[in-house]
């Protein structure tokens, strides 16, 4: 689940700047959707292929129960040959754009300026050494990310509470932007609905070309 939880924490990051382009003052109601379909859809999904296999063969050994004996075996082999190849893309483009964020930072030295590839390919290198050693390091590794990830943004969170709490009138300009853009509650829900797709698959294009 932290794995998974790794990758979906960090599409949240991206996702409040590419719902205030697409959306502007709708951006907050605009992510709530994509929230409140993680709590409602996504997350029943989890439960229910964790209900059905309980020993972590997941929804493969599902399928693979649909089909006789050896229309099962090498549907699941197929399948199995694409989340290797996903697996291997997700690390590779992970590893990409971790360098890019180590290279744009200010702080980092300038001796890894213009060092992209070389820092990708030792950060593949390094993911690859870890799962080499065992999958229960790995696991250890997300979980650790995963809760240094979900401090950090309870943090921002506290911060931009703080912000609202000292500036109150930020809270009414923004409701005020709002009715006067859109009117009324139920056509600010229904936007927020119609640009949910594009939002989503902007998300998506803006992590493959970070990465």
């Amino acid at each position: 689940m932290c794995l998974t939880g790794v990758d979906y924490f960090s599409t949240l990051g991206y996702q409040p700047g590419i719902a205030f382009l697409a959306a502007g003052a709708l951006s907050p109601l605009a992510t709530l959707v994509l929230v409140l379909l993680t709590f409602f859809g996504a997350l029943p999904i989890y439960r229910y292929v964790a209900r059905e296999s309980p020993h972590g063969e997941g929804s493969i050994a599902m399928l693979e129960h649909l089909l006789t004996w050896w229309k099962g075996k090498l549907f699941v082999l197929a399948l199995l040959g694409f989340l290797a190849t996903d697996f291997i893309i997700t690390i590779t483009l992970s590893s990409a754009d971790a360098s890019a964020h180590l290279i744009e930072n200010p702080l980092t030295p300038h001796v890894f300026h213009g060092q992209s590839v070389p820092i990708t390919l030792f950060l593949v290198a390094l993911l690859g050494a870890v799962f080499l050693r065992g999958f229960k390091e790995a696991i250890g590794i997300a979980l650790s990310l995963v809760v240094v990830y979900l401090a950090l943004n309870l943090i921002v969170v506290i911060v931009g509470l703080e912000h609202i709490a000292g500036q109150p009138h930020v809270f009414v300009d923004w409701k005020t932007a709002l009715f006067k853009a859109h009117g009324s509650p139920l056509a600010m829900i229904g936007i927020s609905l119609l640009l949910f797709p594009k939002l989503a698959l902007d998300c998506l294009a803006l992590r493959l070309v970070c990465r």
